[in-house]
């Protein structure tokens, strides 16, 4: 079973930053709900893992990912990732492309990404796979929009000629708390929007 998804994402935030923040893969993949790098390999290969959870059942998924470009001219990330589940009964499979695009002050998160499953993971069909995909989506794109405003965010030096002010901001900056960890895919979202999807279809079907 395989599904293409094609989106674009306003930020609120400049294209630089943005495209600063895309080519970090490891602070990428934390904004991905559930996901986890777990091992940089080499400087385009890296391992890692998704855990999926629906009320008491979950599904995980061990895997590795490859980028094949960073085309710092374009703005443009394309990798690849590849992985199964722990019992071997289910595979999935990922080729993305993310463009930044510049949009006045501000910028655009551009991607297409075409999605395979294989064994239970097929099981969700074509439609259910799409709403899937877009629950996912919208969490990661508002996990990266919100590690994008971070790192854009104008940051005040502190004056050479005032230490007062300089310890403030020094204590002021060890006191802000850490950034947030990406939110775990929301069961309880995607529990419902795969619901709602089914329902949509079978009463479409009673009434035609």
């Amino acid at each position: 079973m395989k599904v293409v998804i094609e989106k674009a994402f306003p930020l609120e935030a400049t294209a630089d930053a943005a495209w600063q923040c895309l080519q970090d893969i490891e602070a990428v993949g934390g904004c991905m709900p559930g996901a986890k790098i777990t091992e940089r390999v080499d400087a385009t290969h890296y391992k890692g893992t998704v855990t999926v959870k629906i009320g008491p059942a979950a599904m995980s998924f061990k895997g590795n990912i490859e980028v094949l470009e960073l085309d710092a001219a374009q703005r443009t990330l394309h990798l690849v990732g590849k992985g199964s589940d722990s019992t071997g009964t289910s595979g999935a499979s990922m080729d993305l492309v993310a463009t930044v695009q510049a949009s006045g002050a501000t910028c655009e998160l551009v991607g297409k990404s075409e999605v395979a499953m294989s064994g239970k993971a097929a099981s969700f069909g074509g439609r259910m796979m799409n709403t899937v995909a877009d629950q996912i989506l919208k969490q990661f794109v508002a996990n990266f929009a919100a590690l994008v405003q971070s790192a854009d965010a104008p940051q005040a030096a502190p004056s050479a000629d005032d230490p007062a002010a300089a310890g403030t901001t020094a204590q002021a900056a060890a006191a802000a708390p850490a950034p947030a960890r990406a939110a775990e895919l929301n069961g309880l979202a995607l529990a419902w929007a795969v619901l709602r999807d089914w329902l949509r279809g079978l009463f479409s079907h009673k009434a035609a």
